[in-house]
């Protein structure tokens, strides 16, 4: 942990981001688990470890917001050009057929309680893009946030550059996240994450949650 975050840290300012803590990838018989996560082990110690944050913020306090993917009303794929003459992911989600079943139901105990912000309306592998997520940091004065989920090397990496570019403090929680390999994991950490933000561990958090 930063000394930094050590001598800010505001959990009423702050927003613990669990993104796609969903079936989609935490069914270990699904599609994105069998075949795109080489290191599964460190992927199953990610879900352990933010579940350890996440029972700590309901516990002690804090923002928890559930920043998944859903495209149960778009069966089409029509928010993704239907994966025709596109690249990246707005063509690999549509040809893989997921996110519209019951891949993008959350799973306990990441499932959204009483008072949660679920984010909505997201089109990007940031999850700050064209959702609801902005508005709703900043309408509750929350210039912190804290990210968790999968994976490290696309959707948190996204979200962390849009978090900076946007004015946000963003810290990736980095034993709450994976990525598919250790190498895209490693590269990560010591190549990309200081342009963009800090980084800190569940057990810091946990500790700073209940201080």
């Amino acid at each position: 942990m930063t000394a930094q975050l050590k001598d800010t840290f505001d959990k009423s300012r702050s927003a613990f981001v669990f993104i796609e803590f969903q079936s989609e990838w935490l069914d270990e018989s699904g599609l994105l688990f069998e075949k795109l996560v080489q290191d599964k082990a460190a992927f199953r110690n990610a879900v352990a470890q933010a579940a350890l944050v996440l029972a700590a913020v309901r516990e002690h306090g804090g923002g928890v917001v559930h920043a998944g993917l859903d495209l149960r009303d778009d069966p089409g794929y029509q928010l993704f050009g239907k994966g025709q003459q596109v690249l990246g992911l707005r063509s690999a989600i549509p040809k893989a057929q997921t996110w519209t079943g019951a891949g993008a139901e959350f799973v306990a105990p990441f499932i959204p309680e009483k008072g949660e912000f679920i984010v909505h309306g997201r089109s990007g592998a940031s999850v700050l893009k064209n959702s609801n997520l902005d508005p709703y940091l900043r309408n509750n004065r929350i210039d912190t946030i804290f990210l968790m989920g999968f994976a490290t090397h696309v959707c948190v990496e996204s979200t962390l550059r849009d978090a900076h570019d946007s004015g946000l403090n963003a810290y990736v929680v980095s034993d709450a996240c994976a990525a598919f390999t250790r190498a895209q994991d490693e590269y990560f950490h010591e190549h990309i994450l200081h342009h963009f933000g800090g980084g800190t561990n569940a057990a810091e958090l946990v500790r700073l949650l209940k201080a």
